[in-house]
């Protein structure tokens, strides 16, 4: 049975009010419940997922973190538990995105918030992707070298309680995504990868795409990119066009 596609609506640190947000959730909200056939999650910033969640009573729409600690408490000034997420309401938690990376979290840092979240029994979307592409395919050995060392704790009848998004970094911010033949190319490269250390169970794992992924390029990437959902970045703060490309997943 084919999946459902997974469209992920991460709001990085926008809009700077709640006021904003809770107007930008409303539209996104009437999007999705106009749209059969997809499931949407909203990853707002950690100040508004519970005003957000606390309010919304419908089903159409889940909730996620944009990040977590990979600690259960203490003293983690200014971090957030997997448990509070989930107390929040949340049901994901992004883990591992290009931004968090480049401002210092490492692959171990990775491997410990994946297991967190998965002990949490939420949903870890575990972000992998290269800086840069070569014509000798280091860009591979990138993602394996994050794929491994995110799933180095996770059992092999877990993997596909993961969801994996490639965002290639090179792509991120931009209207112009890679083709989708490449992105077929590169979800069976994440799937044997997985495959090889977790078993058959792991080529039925989710995987999405998430490098400038918008309205123009969302039905032919869902249609032929061997992946189940898109991570939506500057498009989703966008309430039209993020309907937009709403519509064109539930086309597919």
């Amino acid at each position: 049975m084919k999946k459902k596609p997974l469209v992920v609506a991460n709001w990085k640190m926008n809009p700077a009010t709640f006021r904003e947000a809770k107007k930008l959730f409303d539209a996104t909200k009437r999007a999705a419940e106009k749209v059969r056939g997809i499931s949407v999650v909203v990853a707002p910033p950690a100040i508004f997922l519970r005003g957000l969640s606390g309010a919304y009573k419908g089903k159409r729409v889940a909730f996620a973190a944009q990040d977590v600690s990979a600690d259960e408490g203490g003293a983690h000034t200014g971090e957030l538990s997997a448990a509070q997420i989930k107390d929040a309401r949340a049901k994901y938690i992004i883990v591992g995105h290009s931004e968090r990376r480049a401002s210092g979290e490492s692959d171990a840092d990775v491997r410990r918030k994946t297991r967190a979240v998965l002990d949490a029994k939420l949903t870890p979307i575990i972000c992998v992707g290269e800086r840069e592409r070569g014509a000798s395919g280091e860009h591979f050995d990138v993602v394996r070298r994050q794929l491994q060392a995110a799933f180095a704790d996770v059992a092999s009848g877990e993997a596909t309680r993961v969801v994996v998004a490639y965002e290639p970094i090179w792509a991120i911010g931009k209207e112009e995504t890679m083709p989708p033949r490449a992105m077929h190319e590169m979800a069976i490269f994440i799937r044997k990868t997985l495959v090889a250390t977790h078993g058959e169970s792991a080529m039925s794992l989710s995987v999405i795409y998430g490098g400038a992924a918008t309205e123009e390029n969302a039905g032919a990437m869902l249609s032929y990119g061997d992946v189940t959902g898109l991570l939506v970045g500057h498009v989703s703060i966008d309430a039209q066009r993020f309907a937009a490309l709403l519509r064109e997943a539930g086309n597919i």
